[in-house]
């Protein structure tokens, strides 16, 4: 099998964080692939030549359905004119999403007044990153641990979608009144497929996924149907893998090649916005690694004026002095969900009159203008941001225009290079973390280009 020429997959990101893995199973597969911010000038577009994979990213994980119907339409129609073969909206492994914020059934049904579909798959296992979907119940993993999604010690009390079910057509079903069924595991085949369609009119198939060799065989399914008329995929990363796994063992691709690595800078400035008891123990990690954590007052910022002013003063005087002693800050709303900066945030926001989701972008906003100004009066080359809703954020915040992926860690989690129009920030070395992702020591991995030492 020979793969066509040409953009392969265009995909619209639901956050930064996960856009840019999208972007890492491409590029790490040997097929050049570019993450956008906005769509891109002819200018832009025409520095970075021929790509395999195309991608835009949004903040529409933590956005109402109204926004996504005033924002997302013009971007589908963008990718679509692209003339990939496949268009993929990109969720959360995790399934991060509720009728009210961040809703997939919504951007499906703005997917499809652009680019009408056969079917549409729906993959959000994706076992690199020890998400599993079995009879159309979706598990990941918590540490050592693989939880059903309604059981995570993490996503079941997610503070803005809690993950109260785990069969996924069932959580989509609340979205849309799309038709949704599931093609189990005994099935995973052209025949199982047809005969699913056969008995059903549903549009949305979700997709059980356990291990690689299911990836490749759900691979198959959806590049078949995309070269037989084009093909909308919703999921996350694990819809690349599948079409990588399949075009590996269809000999149209050669085997994963090694993920590029890279080297140590002397210094690194962090921002965190997350609150996974994940990141919790990564900042705690970092601190034992070296790093200054700089608590940032995000009470203090949603109660604005004055207050905000001074909060964002003090965490800049405080990263500046730990630069000057030569050692590395990371800034952060909170430690983990138990910090009591979590409740002081809730109750300020109780106070004012801001949504959650204002809320949320205005403490993004603030941390990226803090590692904005940090950059610019250092000149450091490389930053980490954690949080998914936060790298949104604060990545605009840095005025770039797009992100190529250059250094691996682990999945999900890759070293970026951003691009801009200035050169400022032209060529910025950048990792983004979602609050699910990275290993214990991510931060200082980040800054050293390799693992660091376990922990006893």
């Amino acid at each position: 099998m020979t793969l066509p020429d040409g953009p392969l997959i265009a995909f619209l990101g639901d956050d930064f964080t996960g856009s840019a893995a999208t972007m890492e199973v491409l590029s790490f597969a040997g097929l050049p692939s570019v993450l956008y911010l906005a769509p891109p000038t002819a200018a832009q577009a025409a520095r970075f030549g021929a790509m395999r994979g195309i991608g835009l990213a949004t903040t529409a994980r933590s956005q109402s359905p109204r926004w996504m119907a005033a924002y997302l339409s013009p971007l589908f129609a963008h990718l679509a004119a692209t003339g990939a073969p496949i268009l993929h909206y990109k969720t959360c492994s995790t399934l991060d999403s509720a009728p009210h914020t961040g809703s997939i059934g919504k951007a499906v049904e703005l997917a499809l007044a652009v680019q009408d579909s056969d079917w549409v798959s729906c993959l959000i296992a994706a076992p690199p990153l020890r998400r599993y979907q079995a009879f159309g119940h979706l598990f990941a993993a918590a540490g050592a641990e693989v939880y059903r999604l309604d059981r995570h010690p993490v996503m079941s009390t997610h503070p803005v979608t809690p993950m109260q079910e785990a069969d996924v057509a069932a959580h989509l079903r609340s979205q849309t009144k799309t038709p949704i069924a599931t093609l189990s595991l005994e099935h995973l085949n052209p025949t199982g497929l047809a005969a699913l369609r056969a008995q059903t009119a549903a549009k949305i198939i979700c997709l059980d996924c356990m291990t690689m060799d299911h990836a490749a065989e759900l691979g198959a399914l959806i590049w078949e149907a995309a070269t037989t008329g084009g093909h909308f995929a919703i999921g996350s990363q694990g819809v690349e893998y599948a079409l990588v796994a399949h075009w590996q063992k269809s000999g149209a691709l050669p085997a994963q090649p090694s993920a590029p690595s890279f080297g140590k800078v002397d210094q690194i400035i962090a921002i965190s916005g997350s609150v996974s008891p994940i990141t919790a123990a990564q900042i705690t990690r970092a601190e034992e690694d070296g790093f200054v954590i700089i608590p940032l007052n995000a009470a203090a910022l949603i109660s604005g004026g004055a207050q905000a002013k001074a909060a964002m003063a003090d965490a800049y005087q405080t990263a500046m002095a730990t630069l000057r002693a030569g050692r590395d800050p990371l800034i952060c709303s909170a430690r983990g969900p138990d910090d009591p900066a979590v409740a002081a945030m809730r109750a300020a926001l109780v106070g004012s009159a801001l949504t959650p989701h204002e809320a949320n972008a205005r403490i993004g906003a603030s941390l990226g203008t803090l590692l904005r100004d940090l950059l610019r009066d250092t000149g450091l080359p490389r930053a980490i941001i954690a949080g998914g809703d936060t790298s949104g954020f604060a990545a605009q915040a840095l005025g770039l225009f797009a992100l190529t992926a250059i250094g691996a860690t682990t999945a999900g989690a890759a070293l970026l290079k951003g691009h801009s129009d200035t050169a400022e920030f032209d060529g910025l070395e950048l990792a983004l973390k979602g609050g699910q992702m990275g290993s214990p020591d991510y931060f200082s991995w980040i800054k050293n280009g390799a693992r660091a030492e376990a922990k006893g």
